[in-house]
């Protein structure tokens, strides 16, 4: 019998699908955050999927960059399936990140901490100062100005003013500036769980953000830019603050990719790289925190292990026709990601859900 006051009938059961919804969108991230924890602990083999056993050092690595490269595509995210910004300049926010921790920490000699914190400095000033500029632009022309200053930051590496770079020979971590550990095969595991907390921290942010009055403004300029502003509000600030949210997380993200891998390398300063995220981002669901994360995480785990298959004896073996493709792990990715595309338009995460949409989504929490 239903109480005075208390809704009934269809709108009840869409309060109570309401409640049970955001339960879940809480209750399942922190369980696969708890089974992700306890990772390092588990002896179990994988065969065809890892190398060796989970826990092995190997294993750990490669679980480790997958988790990075699930971050920085959920920064990504925030730009290009929120706001709507189609960005090429991702790779500067990274590259701040990895080479300002590893010059602090060679060229200052300062201690990690210290470092960090000039990273993080950095990752607050740069992205507001590449926003507030390429901002004066939309469309293409805000994809063309971000890939400036980009192209920019990676021939400004490259050419190693100083010796401050290191160039094309990248920047070597400087192993006795920072904790024990973090260095070390033996190690990994500490790594891994680094990486583990940037991606829950990341994700935890985005969430927040998305479900904030920021988030809204972030979906109507994706949706309706000249809508927004006959309304009133600032679409530049809005946008402003979405390139400054991705710019930082990115620009933490590079400074886990430096301690996992090790050192800066001139890889993650190309417009490759930049691509590679939006590739990422668009194969798992633009939009979507779980799309960018998976997509992250598999296009990650595939660039690394069809490497290892195309060097292997049993492709050495195949006939030409199937041997020289399975030799490029980059044309099965391009490959992967037209067929996505083409059949599944919201990316993996919309295939699952059983709904092909071609514009993107976001969550469900708008």
């Amino acid at each position: 019998m239903t109480r005075p006051g208390q809704a009934s009938g269809p709108t009840a059961d869409a309060g109570r699908a309401g409640v049970l919804h955001r339960w879940a969108g809480t209750a399942v991230p922190l369980a696969l955050l708890v089974l992700l924890a306890v990772l390092p602990y588990v002896w179990l083999p994988l065969p065809g999927l890892l190398s060796g056993r989970i826990n092995s050092p190997g294993s750990m690595q490669l679980l480790a960059l997958m988790l990075v490269f699930g971050g920085i595509a959920l920064s990504y995210d925030v730009l290009f399936g929120r706001a709507g910004l189609l960005s090429f300049g991702h790779a500067l926010f990274v590259t701040a990140g990895s080479y300002t921790t590893a010059m602090a920490l060679r060229h200052l000699d300062v201690g990690l901490l210290t470092a960090v914190g000039l990273a993080v400095l950095v990752g607050v000033v740069l992205p507001v100062v590449v926003g507030a500029v390429a901002l004066r632009v939309t469309g293409i022309a805000f994809a063309m100005v971000t890939l400036a200053f980009a192209q920019a930051g990676s021939i400004l590496v490259l050419r190693n003013p100083g010796g401050v770079t290191g160039g094309e020979e990248g920047l070597p971590l400087t192993r006795d500036r920072v904790p024990d550990l973090l260095t070390g095969v033996a190690n990994a595991p500490y790594r891994y769980w680094l990486a583990l907390a940037f991606l829950a921290a990341t994700w935890a942010a985005v969430t927040w953000l998305g479900r904030s009055r920021a988030g809204h403004a972030w979906a109507a300029v994706r949706e309706n830019e000249d809508r927004l502003a006959v309304l009133g509000v600032s679409t530049y600030r809005a946008k402003l603050l979405a390139v400054a949210v991705g710019g930082f997380f990115g620009t933490l993200g590079g400074v886990v990719h430096l301690l996992v891998v090790g050192g800066s390398t001139p890889h993650i300063t190309t417009s490759e790289f930049t691509l590679g995220l939006l590739v990422m981002v668009v194969l798992g669901g633009a939009g979507s925190k779980w799309g960018a994360v998976i997509g992250g995480m598999l296009y990650t785990y595939l660039d690394n292990r069809l490497l290892q298959l195309a060097s292997s004896d049993v492709v050495r073996g195949l006939p030409d026709w199937l041997r020289v493709p399975l030799s490029e792990p980059l044309f099965i990715l391009g490959s992967l990601f037209v067929l996505v595309v083409f059949f599944a338009p919201g990316g993996l995460v919309g295939l699952a859900r059983g709904r092909r949409r071609a514009a993107p989504e976001v969550d469900g929490e708008h």
